[in-house]
């Protein structure tokens, strides 16, 4: 029993850094109807950025620096990749659009910094805390609750604030929205920029615990993509419910049958998703009008 507590308090920090990741593909959704491919390359950038930069300021000044990148990394990708494509209402642009920024990203930062992994400083002590005999490192304890505050602080912003409200609106219909005088290509700019910055910051809270590379983001990615998918691209809690049962499949599956095996429950549970309730297990069906 002891050995299941451990596995799930492992499993429940990967799946929130999986959960943030995948609210990122929640904010882009939500205003354009188009996906960020690229939002493991987000990741990645955001945790190279801040080695680089954190060996100057410390960790905790670092953060807002990251978080500035990803804001303007975001938008990037949404003036060269997407503007244009949702303009033309081409699907397979924005699509191809988004995975190529992706690759030329993963390109710079191995020339920039190398293939080689390399180590984040962890800004807290690396000894574990033990509660209950589980024995849990104080920086995962930081994902769990950093990952929820970025989501919190995020949904907050777009129901409290009036440009966050623009968010919503543009969300719920985006011609009313720009008939009622709002800048709807702006507010998708600014979606793309609060993905990657929610991206970014995933990115500097899991590599003190693993090692951060040019190629750390593709897996994470992916498997993010897995989440949003499984938990539903219209709900928050979804992408949150959907993160810890990821996680917490792949520590129980690694450990009880073999690493190798670690990513097939996931994809098992994303066919059937997808086979009996494509909106996701708390993704709501829309009828559409033709």
């Amino acid at each position: 029993m002891q050995i299941l507590a451990q596995l799930i308090a492992s499993g429940i920090a990967v799946g929130m850094i999986y959960g943030v990741i995948a609210f990122g593909y929640q904010l882009t959704f939500a205003t354009s109807k188009t996906l960020n491919f690229g939002q493991g390359e987000a990741l990645m950038l955001g945790s190279l950025v801040g080695l680089t930069v954190v060996t100057f300021t410390g960790y905790w000044i670092m953060l807002p620096i990251v978080l500035a990148f990803g804001l303007l990394q975001g938008a990037v990708v949404e003036r060269l990749g997407v503007r244009q494509a949702i303009r033309t209402k081409s699907e397979a642009g924005w699509i191809m659009a988004t995975i190529a920024l992706g690759i030329i990203f993963k390109n710079l930062a191995e020339n920039i910094w190398g293939r080689d992994a390399l180590k984040f400083p962890s800004p807290l002590p690396e000894a574990p805390l033990s509660f209950m005999g589980v024995n849990v490192l104080p920086m995962e304890v930081v994902i769990v609750f950093g990952a929820l505050g970025m989501m919190l602080l995020v949904e907050l912003f777009n129901r409290r604030s009036i440009y966050g409200k623009a968010v919503v609106a543009t969300a719920n219909d985006r011609d009313a929205a720009g008939l009622m005088g709002i800048n709807t290509s702006l507010v998708i700019t600014f979606s793309y920029s609060l993905s990657s910055m929610t991206a970014a910051f995933a990115g500097v809270l899991v590599a003190p615990v693993t090692l951060t590379g040019a190629s750390m983001g593709g897996a994470l990615g992916l498997k993010a993509f897995a989440v949003a998918i499984i938990g539903g691209l219209s709900s928050g809690m979804g992408v949150v419910v959907g993160g810890l049962i990821l996680g917490i499949t792949e520590t129980l599956t690694g450990y009880y049958l073999s690493t190798g095996y670690k990513d097939v429950p996931g994809l098992v549970l994303l066919l059937l998703v997808l086979s009996f309730k494509p909106s996701g297990l708390f993704g709501s069906a829309t009828i559409k009008k033709v």
